[in-house]
C-alpha cells in the first residue's frame, strides 16, 4: 500500500569537515502529505543544514531518505537539482530576490526553471495577479523591481515565488525574522491560507517558540537531532 507520507526520513547525518562531530545526526522523521510542520530550535542547532540536505543542496555523509516516494539518496546531483525545481517551493530568510528584476519577472521565474510547475500555470499574467491579491499586494507593483519593494513588500513577492505553481513542499527558512509583530501575525494568516489553499505540506523553520501555535505538528530541533543532545 502507498504511504501517505510525502516525506521519509530514516536515517541523516553530516558534518562539515571528518574530524569534527556531527553536525546532524536526526532521529527518524515521517511528514505527512498537506502537513504543517514547526521546526524550532536556536541558532547552530542544525536546522538550516538539515533544510539545505533536504532539498539535495548539502549531501550528507549516511542517509535514507524518500521524498514523494522517491529515494532521494540515489538521485545524482543533477537529478536532485530537476527534483527540487519541480516539486519545492523555498522562501529563504533573505528572500533572495533578483533585485534589477520586477515583481512579476521574480515570480515567474520559478516556471522558468520547472516545465512541471508551467503545467500548472495556464496563464501566468492572471496567476501572478491572484497570487498578489492573495497576499495583499497592490497589481501596480508588477512591474516595480524588487530592490524598489518594503521588506514586507519584498517577502510576499518571495511568498508568491514559491507558491506558483502549486508545488508540492513549501520550505520556509527563518521567514519572519525581519517582521514586527504585527506584520509577522498577519504574513502567517496570508501563508497558511495559500498553502492549504493549494494543499502544499510546509516545512517551517524558525527559533521564534511564539510561532508554533499556527502549526499542527512543531518540534524543538535538538530533539530529533541526537547532534546537539
Amino acid at each position: 500500500m502507498q504511504s501517505n507520507n510525502i516525506i521519509e526520513i530514516s536515517s541523516c547525518s553530516f558534518k562539515y569537515q571528518q574530524n569534527e562531530k556531527n553536525t546532524l545526526d536526526m532521529e527518524p522523521l515521517h511528514v505527512r502529505s498537506g502537513e504543517h510542520i514547526f521546526l524550532h530550535g536556536k541558532s547552530g542547532s542544525g536546522k538550516t543544514t538539515f533544510l539545505n540536505i533536504l532539498c539535495g543542496i548539502i549531501e550528507p555523509d549516511e542517509n535514507d531518505i524518500k521524498i514523494l516516494q522517491t529515494d532521494f539518496t540515489r538521485l545524482s546531483a543533477s537529478q536532485k537539482d530537476r527534483f527540487r525545481a519541480d516539486n519545492y517551493g523555498t522562501i529563504f530568510q533573505q528572500f533572495n530576490l533578483l533585485p534589477y528584476l520586477s515583481v512579476k519577472e521574480n515570480i515567474s521565474l520559478a516556471c522558468g526553471f520547472s516545465k512541471q510547475k508551467s503545467l500548472h500555470v495556464s496563464d501566468m499574467d492572471s496567476e501572478i495577479k491572484r497570487l498578489l491579491d492573495a497576499l495583499d499586494l497592490s497589481p501596480a507593483l508588477l512591474h516595480t523591481p524588487a530592490m524598489n519593494l518594503s521588506v514586507g513588500e519584498q517577502q510576499r513577492v518571495a511568498v508568491a515565488r514559491a507558491l506558483i505553481g502549486s508545488p508540492k513542499i513549501i520550505i520556509a527558512d527563518e521567514p519572519t525574522s525581519a517582521l514586527d509583530s504585527d506584520t509577522k501575525e498577519r504574513f502567517m494568516e496570508l501563508l497558511f491560507a495559500q498553502v492549504e489553499a493549494q494543499d502544499s505540506t510546509l516545512i517551517f523553520v524558525s527559533h521564534d517558540r511564539s510561532l508554533s501555535s499556527y502549526f499542527e505538528t512543531h518540534y524543538d530541533f535538538a530533539d530529533i537531532n541526537r547532534a546537539v543532545k
